[in-house]
């Protein structure tokens, strides 16, 4: 048995939860393998609206073994407020949810230098979400962060003054003013919660869970685009969002990927600083944001919205190794009289490619559009790729012969059941 990867191919928010729980009945283990509270995956099913921050997409699922890997980043705090979120649904989520001793601990002093590095920046900042991810990435590879485990140790308060007191003559440095005791008080009482729960070496877990020919998914957060190598950097997550880090973030062989499903809106967004060849600055663009409810899950602030870029999602596929694409959001374009897709873009020097530039922050590209007729309809009810409109059918086409892989689920809505399960031929 393979770990199957799910991850998104753009700047995140291609509506990867949503695709988790559609998936989550194929699969006896759904695991978180990168990331932390800065994701934002949205569930919607009888009429219920859930986002899920730290928790993998298939909690929903009692028979589903749900693992928060080794390449998380947990705070306590927002997992205690989620947890507690999340009591409406009944159930009690230790039976099906377990933790990685080895995640990485997001302290409050994370937080506060996540701000102070952001405010330093001024306006040449990266648009952070602020929950502390970046600093504590930064700390687990200089070899001196806090784990999950290590709240099990006698000596854990000593760990984290001594790490606190590190963070604190950063902040000094920064002059950077906070107030740090009534988060504290926070912190230490969503630690005591947190010991509730199976903290376990998920890496074995994993392992045992193929040997024993379970299905496995991995859970990607953020997109493609933000991977700390290969993404627009610095305008960049700080972990691996791609296929990879499922592999580092599981503890799990590079011969044991079986399929990567890669997730795509039938447009482009992109939330904080950073390149965006398709951003659109008028009116289409404002209106995609508003069809599209285009607003942070985590953060609430407003999408930067755009139309499909092909050079930007060929390069995701290709570093992903995708063998299966989802394409999310295609009823938000539905009253949209015609629909663009970027299929090259011109460089300062004059020339064309379909290569994403490894400069695309100092010198921006002109995108090159082929325009397609909209279907101007909606998609409601509909459940089979035949009953789709034939301008729908035909942009689907294309994207299919462009991309050279079959697009094997269309998402018409935000709920579990709008979706359409193509058994699409090789392209």
């Amino acid at each position: 048995m393979n770990v199957d990867v799910l991850l998104g191919l753009q700047w995140g928010d291609e509506g990867k939860g949503k695709i988790v729980d559609v998936l989550a009945p194929q699969y006896q283990v759904v695991a978180r393998f990168q990331g932390g509270p800065n994701a934002g995956h949205t569930l919607e099913f009888d009429g219920q609206k859930v986002v899920l921050h730290q928790i993998p997409s298939g909690i929903f699922r009692a028979d589903v073994t749900n693992i928060i890997g080794n390449g998380v980043v947990l705070d306590p705090i927002i997992f205690r407020k989620e947890i507690e979120g999340l009591a409406r649904f009944g159930g009690d989520l230790r039976q099906n949810l377990v933790i990685s001793k080895k995640a990485a601990l997001i302290l409050p002093t994370h937080r506060l230098l996540d701000a102070a590095y952001e405010q330093a920046k001024g306006a040449e900042k990266i648009g952070s979400t602020l929950k502390g991810i970046g600093p504590t990435y930064t700390d687990k590879v200089s070899r001196q962060g806090l784990r999950v485990g290590d709240v099990l140790s006698p000596n854990f308060k000593e760990k984290y003054r001594k790490l606190v007191d590190q963070h604190k003559q950063t902040l000094r440095f920064y002059q950077f003013e906070y107030n740090l005791a009534e988060a504290e008080a926070g912190f230490f009482e969503a630690v005591e919660f947190l010991k509730t729960f199976p903290l376990v070496d998920s890496e074995y877990l994993v392992n045992e869970a193929l040997a024993d020919d379970k299905p496995v998914l991995a859970e990607g957060a953020q997109g493609s685009l933000l991977d700390v190598d290969f993404g627009s950097y610095p305008f960049v997550t700080s972990s691996t969002t791609m296929a990879a880090g499922a592999c580092t973030g599981l503890g799990v062989a590079p011969g044991r990927i079986g399929d990567v499903f890669g997730i795509f809106k039938a447009y482009c967004t992109r939330v904080g600083s950073g390149p965006f060849p398709t951003e659109l600055f008028d009116e289409t663009g404002e209106r995609i944001r508003k069809e599209g409810r285009e607003f942070g899950s985590t953060t609430g602030r407003p999408r930067r919205c755009g139309w499909l870029d092909l050079p930007a999602l060929k390069y995701a596929i290709l570093l992903n190794g995708v063998t299966r694409l989802v394409m999310m959001k295609v009823d938000v374009l539905n009253d949209f009289g015609e629909i663009k897709v970027c299929t090259h873009y011109h460089l300062p020097d004059g020339t064309v490619t379909e290569r994403l530039p490894y400069d695309l922050c100092d010198a921006p590209v002109e995108p090159v559009y082929q325009t397609f007729e909209g279907w101007q309809t909606a998609l409601d009810g509909l459940h089979s790729y035949d009953e789709l409109p034939a301008p729908l059918a035909q942009y689907i086409d294309f994207l299919e012969e462009s991309l050279g892989l079959p697009i094997h689920f269309i998402s018409t809505g935000p709920d579990r059941e709008a979706i359409i399960h193509r058994e699409a031929q090789a392209v």
